[in-house]
């Protein structure tokens, strides 16, 4: 008998979720064979056995959740030489919505109360930390993953002020998210105090039957991600509405030729990323991050923008790495390509990661207006409405325009609203005057 245990799934990965089981006690399988599909905080990855012969046992049911290295199949091998389940890593997969670094999302958030614009003076002294920065002393690391460091450097937090869940005491990224929370509902400076626990729910069964669906990892790791920006970042959005009516034509115009001439087809989504490069080098506190442990503000010279795509599995946020470098042709290549494999669930994790900008765009499905949540550490993402005619006076007369509904919103510790305000006018400009666009890009 041998048996065939949970591999590990990279980045620091130490507990996954099985989602899905692909064998049956008595099935005869292959090396090589996919037998389950797992799923992690960042991904939901196919788990081929490296060991072939018949499934005597199953040790798992969908829905648990088991440490790397726990026993998943007990194997009557066929192959004595086969090479042992610890050694076979498993196949990558896609992503998934809620990575702390670039996890946008597209969701609406609460509506923010509207903020005077303010001077254009530098923003104001950040607040205080999460949690405390690590000290300089002699303690033996904290058991957690390169992944889960990642973010706990990103978020000030000192992993040994943390309680790992994972086997053997090991820190999970949701473990940090968890602790970062709970600092927060403590009213600490950096929530403002404005966070609380909620109560528990009434019992809803007294009133009619009910319901449950558990949450699988990506959606408990999308919701706490979710929870830790909007709590973090004081949210404000700047709302507009723009002329495109030229730029639509003559996007129209150009997909009818590529139809004919086999060229890319281009999106207003990929428009806009391009267009945005352009603002976020003109104004470039919109390319940046604050580092709240050394009070300083990081700017970033390159130009990656997340944009949200919605799949049958939630929000993914693929990143379109170096646009200043790319075309719009290009862009919309690559959109379009790394957006049908998160909806087949084949992007990857770093695919996924380094984004300083984000775009979310709802003109297909529709809406007036939202307010998407920033994706820490980013400062501000632009979500875009479904275009509309409306009627417009220009020169006295009154024309009928499409018009684009925009919404930015970004966090006021770096951005103060003067400066907010200019970009999205200034991204407006772009996005009204096709010319202007295309000698500017």
């Amino acid at each position: 008998m041998a048996e065939f245990k949970i591999p590990d799934v990279g980045e620091g990965i130490s507990e996954v979720d099985l989602a899905a089981l692909s064998v049956s006690v008595g099935d005869v399988i292959e090396p090589g064979t996919i037998v389950a599909e797992v799923e992690t905080e960042k991904a939901a990855t196919d788990v081929d056995c490296s060991i072939g012969g018949k499934v005597v046992k199953i040790h798992a049911r969908p829905g648990d959740t088991l440490a790397v290295g726990a026993v998943l199949l007990t194997i009557e091998s066929s192959d004595a030489g086969a090479v042992s389940a610890e050694e076979a890593p498993a196949k990558e997969a896609p992503a998934v919505p809620a990575a702390a670094e670039s996890a946008a999302t597209s969701a609406a958030a609460p509506t923010s109360q509207p903020v005077a614009a303010a001077p254009s003076a530098p923003a104001a002294a950040t607040p205080a930390p999460v949690a405390s920065a690590a000290p300089a002393d002699d303690r033996a690391p904290a058991p957690a993953g390169p992944a889960t460091r990642r973010l706990a450097r990103q978020l000030g937090v000192d992993l040994h002020d943390v309680s790992g869940s994972a086997a053997g005491g090991r820190i999970t990224q949701e473990d940090v998210k968890s602790h970062v929370k709970r600092v927060m509902e403590g009213g600490s400076a950096a929530s403002g105090g404005g966070s609380y626990a909620p109560p528990p729910l009434p019992d809803f069964t007294k009133w009619g039957p009910v319901e449950r669906e558990p949450m699988n990892k990506i959606s408990r790791s999308a919701a706490a991600n979710l929870s830790m920006c909007w709590n973090v970042i004081p949210h404000v959005t700047q709302h507009d509405l723009v002329d495109i009516t030229d730029l639509e034509a003559a996007r129209r115009r150009y997909s009818e030729m590529a139809k004919k001439t086999g060229a890319p087809k281009v999106t207003m989504t990929a428009i806009a990323m391009k267009a945005s490069v352009v603002c976020l080098k003109e104004f470039p506190k919109f390319n940046s991050s604050l580092d709240p442990q050394t009070n300083e503000i990081v700017y970033r010279k390159f130009f990656n923008i997340g944009c949200a795509v919605d799949t049958p599995n939630g929000l993914l946020v693929p990143v379109i790495k170096d646009c200043d470098k790319k075309s719009v042709a290009e862009i919309g290549i690559e959109l379009s390509d790394v957006a049908g494999r998160a909806r087949d669930r084949k992007v990857t994790m770093d695919e996924m990661q380094g984004a300083c900008f984000t775009i979310t765009n709802l003109g297909g499905i529709g809406g007036t207006a939202f307010t998407p949540i920033v994706n820490y550490p980013e400062v501000a993402i632009l979500g875009m409405s479904r275009g509309r005619n409306e009627l417009q006076i220009r020169d006295g007369e009154i024309e009928e325009r499409f018009m684009l509904p925009l919404s930015m919103s970004y966090d006021h510790r770096v951005i103060n609203g003067a400066d907010a305000a200019r970009f999205v006018v200034r991204l407006g400009q772009l996005l009204t005057d096709a010319f202007n666009l295309a000698s500017t890009i």
